[in-house]
């Protein structure tokens, strides 16, 4: 993304540009190069708003190995803290499965990945302290740098404040968070029927360390992942380079696209129920993008280093003129154009509500091909944070992925069996939405949620 400001090289200039802003009244965003959130919460008024860029907001500032701690920059790359923590020979325990966000970012929209284990799955509950830029008086220049550690001059009311921002409190300058020895793990995928998907989500989760499931409701299967720490010493190098993260070229874009804008102006439900099974039949045969030794899958388990398993996203390293390959939702390219409805469940509820969907796909079979074309619904787990606006109770994180048109105006094949999980997630099981996701239909009265 382009950025009207100019990158910021230093905390003084960056509240230079706050204070700027903050004086005429403008309103502010922080954007970065390779992702971005789907609800607009903070967004500038057009030609009157301010783009503050983290290209230059990318620094290491400091490895501490003895005290376990890591400090950087708000613009680093989740891919670029697993990097230099892993050659310190540190690790993020847990960490959202694609490596193209920012810290910022991750701290902003309360970014997770799997887990129930230890302080759970939130990148956020692993800060110990933030330097943050956020508007000011006109006594201090319109701007106030704000340092928080929880180890030194500040309260844990005020950190659990500020740690999930929604980036509405300024700009995070500076994070530090607290990370654990680099270790192994093993994964395995087991591919299993759903009909106690139910019971068997409910459980899962505490069975092992980062377990999540993809769920396949119209094709009535789940895939579980096993996946636990294992000793130094376990034979392996294995590496996750996950196949719908990697980069695809333009042409097989293009045509998967135009396949699937047909097979929604013909209401075509058989189509997009045999183009699922032939994808998820085609990522589980090659293991989903995992390998034993870095170059073929040899079968399971696969064994390797935590910072080669937990996260991917080599798309990124695609040309960036994007005419020949390019992420599969590059918007340079005719490729997915796509919505995400995320939002948590609480643990004791998950049974129940899984049971509800499983009903309406009873009623339409076909319903949920659309979103088994993007990989089906991602169960993850999350614990209840301290944080005010984090997870209030522990919980599975329902991440379901599906068609949007160019226009605006034209329905969805089955939007509404869509539209009822969402509503009876929001307002039946009173789930949290995921702030970095969603229609503006999951923020109505969220707070009261809290």
């Amino acid at each position: 993304m382009q950025s009207r400001g100019c990158g910021i090289s230093n905390v003084g200039r960056r509240a230079g540009v706050v204070g700027n802003a903050t004086k005429s009244r403008r309103k502010m965003k922080v954007a970065t190069h390779s992702s971005h959130s789907i609800p607009k919460l903070v967004c500038p008024d057009g030609e009157d708003g301010l783009l503050v860029s983290t290209k230059y907001m990318k620094r290491i500032v400091r490895v501490d190995r003895q005290g376990m701690r890591m400090s950087v920059e708000g613009g680093v790359t989740l891919r670029q803290l697993i990097e230099e923590a892993a050659k310190a020979g540190m690790a993020l325990p847990y960490a959202p499965y694609w490596w193209g966000v920012t810290v910022g970012g991750m701290l902003g929209t309360g970014a997770h990945g799997s887990s129930l284990w230890g302080k759970g799955s939130a990148l956020h509950d692993y800060v110990e302290a933030m330097r943050i830029v956020s508007p000011g008086r006109p006594g201090d220049g319109y701007a106030e740098i704000r340092t928080l550690d929880v180890n030194r001059n500040s309260t844990r009311a005020e950190m659990d404040a500020v740690k999930v921002s929604l980036g509405v409190l300024g700009v995070i300058s500076q994070v530090t968070l607290k990370l654990q020895p680099l270790f192994k793990r093993s994964l395995t995928y087991s591919i299993k029927g759903n009909s106690d998907l139910g019971q068997q989500a409910t459980s899962f989760g505490n069975q092992h360390e980062f377990a999540d499931i993809m769920w396949y409701p119209s094709q009535r299967k789940a895939v579980y992942r096993i996946d636990d720490r294992v000793t130094l010493n376990a034979v392996g190098n294995g590496l996750y380079d996950f196949t719908p993260f990697r980069s695809t070229p333009s042409l097989t874009l293009a045509l998967v696209r135009s396949t699937e804008e047909l097979q929604e102006s013909l209401n075509d439900a058989d189509g997009k129920c045999n183009s699922a099974k032939l994808v998820s039949s085609t990522l589980e045969t090659i293991a989903y993008g995992l390998t034993n030794n870095g170059i073929i899958f040899t079968g399971y388990p696969v064994i390797g280093y935590h910072n080669k398993l937990q996260s991917s996203g080599t798309c990124l390293d695609s040309p960036q003129d994007g005419l020949f390959t390019a992420c599969p939702w590059d918007p340079r390219v005719k490729g997915e154009f796509f919505y995400q409805t995320t939002f948590s469940v609480e643990l004791s509820m998950v049974k129940n509500f899984i049971k509800d969907i499983q009903q309406l796909i009873a009623l339409e079979p076909k319903a949920l091909c659309g979103v088994e074309l993007y990989n089906g619904i991602l169960m993850r787990y999350v614990t209840a944070s301290s944080a005010y606006l984090g997870k209030q109770e522990d919980a599975v994180d329902f991440d379901i992925t599906y068609y949007k048109s160019k226009d605006p105006l034209s329905p969805r094949l089955y939007e509404d069996v869509l539209e009822e999980i969402e509503q009876m997630a929001l307002f039946k099981y009173n789930a949290l939405p995921h702030w970095g996701k969603n229609r503006n239909l999951a923020f109505d009265g969220v707070i009261k949620k809290y």
